[in-house]
């Protein structure tokens, strides 16, 4: 009896060598559309689907392999007489092999210009029902779906048996490949037609399996396209912790003016500058807390040079990041074996939902991003601030919106000076913040500071005001705003309300 496959693929990649492998060990091909013209054009022998069925492909192209001598072939069961009864009588033939993927409505989806019209000819009809019948068949069926499976099932086919477990594990990516595929169609479909979401779909393949998780006795693995924004140029593989903490020192950079450095330790940031240059920057960050940023991730948004480069090796660095390294500062980063250098690629979106796993689901938001808050300031004091304080405000500003609520920054000179973070009370957080600055001799006369959030008793206007404090940026909101806005004035403070809270739990 011949051996017949069929192969369907919208890509190509290495469908031509796959092919005449098959050819080799005595499969007869069957093919649709361009996958039979290329087969053809290369010297493949294969037989078009229209042909093998006597059906042709009509309505261009929708309607091809959906036919019983097809699915027939796919889906009979060959350990049951009956089917083969039935299969014999309608002249249904066994398709052992199904290799399939899918019009690419990914890539179409993309294109911001592409037509409704592109979008709906780019949705495969026939793709996905190959793939789910092979899949359902899997007992006597192979399915692939992607040319990275073609080698090492070859390899088991040239041996002579597709093991059970080989069928059952491509059955299930093939089902896997659909569910992303639908996903990607659902919301692209509900986003481009303005329809709110009944369902949270996400379909994110496995990127790598992780050493462990946030502590040693915890599996972990990466999800997605995380390496879409960064490439490991040097060091050991990244692990939990690391993901976590690059992603909140980029997004506070991001936030930053040109030649600013963030450094994060624990998901919360130790320090951080904006300078004259990108040493300087580094320079201040590190003054803020120089304690914390060993073991820390530090992350710039300029070039990193040699000079930059020596400096950055005095102390114990997890990762450094940076969209461009000087080609004479690499060896010099490189000398610490271990340690993780990454090349920004592309700037992480503000745009997408940030998701929290709770016991039976999930919490979904908006990402958290400044916005318009400095073009709603409103001064509620006597003074005013001026040029110099606002714009150490905004930066301090910035910087408590990435730290852990609740969170206080003083500032001055675009330089954290104190960072109290994560603390359950306000005035802890000031206390601490102050703490950490006469921990490492950092004067704050003529600083600024800023809140996550409001104010709610005027004992914090107290507490900074003991420290030279001339500036405060705060969001408003309390029923005692009032009280605190009469305190900053008893000490001549000037204080601006942005009218929106950054919590960060």
């Amino acid at each position: 009896m011949k051996k017949y496959a069929l192969i369907s693929v919208s890509d190509k990649t290495n469908i031509v060598e796959f092919a005449k492998d098959l050819i080799s060990l005595n499969y007869e091909i069957l093919g649709t559309g361009g996958t039979a013209k290329l087969l053809k054009q290369s010297n493949v022998p294969c037989t078009e689907i229209s042909d093998y069925t006597g059906f042709p492909e009509i309505f261009e192209g929708r309607v091809k392999t959906l036919q019983p001598k097809i699915f027939g072939g796919i889906l009979q069961r060959r350990n049951l007489p009956e089917d083969q009864k039935e299969a014999e009588a309608n002249g249904i033939l066994p398709i052992d092999i199904v290799c399939v993927n899918l019009y690419p409505f990914e890539k179409v989806a993309k294109n911001p210009n592409a037509s409704e019209e592109e979008l709906i000819e780019n949705i495969d009809i026939g793709g996905p029902s190959l793939i789910r019948a092979a899949a359902k068949n899997h007992k006597f069926v192979s399915v692939l779906t992607h040319p990275s499976q073609y080698e090492n099932f070859l390899t088991e086919l040239k041996a002579g048996l597709v093991s059970e477990e080989t069928r059952k594990r491509l059955a299930v990516s093939a089902y896997s490949h659909t569910a992303q595929y639908d996903t990607f169609i659902s919301n692209t479909l509900e986003n481009r037609f303005g329809f709110d979401s009944s369902s949270l779909r996400l379909h994110l393949t496995k990127t790598t399996t992780l050493r462990y998780g946030e502590n040693p006795h915890q599996q972990a693995a990466l999800y997605g396209s995380f390496f879409d924004y960064f490439e490991i140029m040097h060091g050991k593989e990244l692990s939990y912790n690391n993901i976590l903490d690059i992603t909140a020192a980029v997004e506070l950079l991001q936030e930053l003016e040109v030649k600013s450095c963030v450094i994060v330790k624990h998901n919360n940031p130790s320090g951080a500058a904006t300078a004259t240059t990108l040493f300087k920057a580094y320079q201040n960050a590190l003054k803020c807390d120089p304690v914390a940023a060993f073991g820390g991730i530090v992350a710039l948004n300029e070039k990193v040079d040699a000079e930059l480069a020596l400096k950055l090796n005095e102390i114990f660095l997890e990762v450094i990041i940076a969209p461009e390294f000087a080609e004479e500062a690499l060896p010099i980063l490189f000398k610490k074996k271990d340690r993780r250098i990454l090349k920004q690629i592309k700037r992480i979106s503000e745009e997408g939902d940030a998701i929290k796993a709770v016991p039976g689901g999930v919490l979904v938001q908006n990402k958290d991003y400044l916005s318009d808050d400095f073009s709603n300031l409103k001064t509620v004091t006597e003074n005013s601030p001026t040029e110099k304080q606002l714009e150490d405000l905004k930066f301090a500003w910035a910087v408590a919106k990435n730290a852990k609520s609740n969170a206080i920054i003083f500032a001055k000179d675009k330089m954290t000076l104190g960072i109290g973070a994560g603390q359950v009370s306000r005035i802890d957080a000031v206390k601490v913040a102050v703490m950490k600055a006469a921990e490492f001799g950092l004067s704050l006369e003529n600083a600024v500071v800023a809140s996550d959030a409001f104010f709610p008793f005027a004992d914090n206007i107290e507490e900074i005001v003991k420290h030279g404090i001339t500036a405060v940026i705060e969001p408003g909101g309390s029923v005692r705003d009032e009280e605190v806005i009469n305190a900053a004035n008893k000490y001549s403070l000037s204080m601006v309300f942005t009218g929106k809270r950054h919590f960060k739990h």
